[in-house]
């Protein structure tokens, strides 16, 4: 089944295999596209559907250096190369809209831009500058409910400018403790208003930007990640984790996105999904069902063939193989990535994998 064709709404798919999101900071330092980044995701076109790198919707979302953003006419030009590139060799491909949220650091942030946050409370830990080497996170400043209808409208424009720049589609980054999870998670989310203080308060702003950017492009081109019981950037599970996602994938489907996401970051020792809770996920979305974390050849073939999944997802691979596909159907050596080269700038480690004709 891996390798079958799949209609994905109205896209369809050459085979099962996705290609994760994956932060490679290799943009310029003004957060444009670059021409490395063209022959990076066109190296990786075999793969059904890539989605690519956390691209932020607003200034303020930029937290990290050298992450492209996806609000000025250069960044979609940027893009539409991108896209022009992995649609001739016959691939589709769909933006990840990441808004770091408090996950951030002033010094990465262009001029004007600010650390946002739903609370008022630093996230722990420590991230890279290039102006200043590596320091805790700059604490945000709580948003107000203009600030979130700014927001929604931002991840709004950013969907438009998204097909303006030849994307299939987008996917909101709703995981991993960035903006949209730090108002669904409870040991984040301290606020007492209409945007917190309980499940459908958390819920609200996600379902507000789903729904935003649905009715600018067509719900059928929005897709949505979630990492439940992930602890990424201090996220965590909290009481009533199960139920407050179940609740807001159900109001999820009511929309007909183009598809659910969970990861699941057991692979890399943190708690796991409970089996269950993804169960439960799949059942109430009437729609593609994505699964990503850890998963191999065979491990993505039995999520498909017991239909816990109708596609799957793989990250770290597709790092040190730009032909994985093949190289799966032919149970062909996996290179092995380079970890000191994730986030440097350049083409050591980025473009310059073998592939398997070399």
């Amino acid at each position: 089944m891996l390798f079958e064709s799949y209609q994905l709404r109205s896209t369809t798919l050459s085979n099962r295999i996705v290609m994760s999101p994956l932060t490679r900071s290799r943009a310029s330092s003004d957060n444009i596209p670059t021409e490395i980044m063209v022959t990076y995701y066109a190296q990786r076109a075999s793969a059904g559907l890539i989605i690519t790198e956390g691209t932020s919707p607003s200034p303020n979302g930029l937290g990290y250096a050298r992450i492209p953003g996806l609000f000025n006419e250069a960044q979609v030009q940027g893009w539409k190369r991108v896209t022009d590139a992995v649609h001739a060799k016959g691939g589709k491909i769909v933006v990840q809209l990441m808004h770091t949220g408090r996950v951030s650091h002033q010094a990465n942030l262009p001029a004007g831009a600010e650390v946002l946050g739903p609370s008022p409370e630093i996230c722990p830990g420590e991230m890279w500058t290039d102006a200043q080497g590596s320091q805790p996170h700059t604490l945000p400043r709580a948003m107000t409910e203009d600030d979130l209808r700014n927001v929604i409208g931002e991840y709004a424009t950013a969907a438009g400018l998204a097909i303006q720049a030849g994307f299939d589609g987008i996917e909101l980054h709703a995981a991993n403790g960035y903006l949209l999870e730090q108002f669904l998670n409870a040991n984040i989310n301290r606020r007492t208003d209409g945007y917190g203080g309980t499940a459908d308060g958390r819920n609200r702003l996600v379902l507000e930007v789903a729904r935003a950017t649905a009715k600018e492009i067509g719900a059928e081109r929005v897709g949505i990640r979630l990492s439940p019981h992930g602890v990424v950037n201090a996220a965590g599970a909290f009481d009533g984790v199960d139920e407050q996602y179940l609740a807001l994938v159900t109001q999820l489907s009511a929309l007909g996105l183009m598809y659910v996401h969970v990861l699941d970051h057991s692979a890399l020792g943190a708690p796991p999904v409970p089996a269950t809770l993804k169960a439960d996920l799949r059942a109430a979305f009437n729609g593609p069902f994505i699964l990503a974390g850890g998963l191999d050849k065979a491990g993505a073939e039995l999520a498909l063939s017991e239909g816990r999944a109708d596609l799957t997802a793989m990250g770290r691979p597709f790092i040190a193989n730009p032909d994985l596909v093949e190289r799966l159907r032919q149970d062909a050596p996996l290179n092995a990535p380079s970890p000191d080269t994730f986030y440097t700038p350049g083409a050591k480690g980025y473009t310059d994998y073998p592939a398997l004709a070399a």
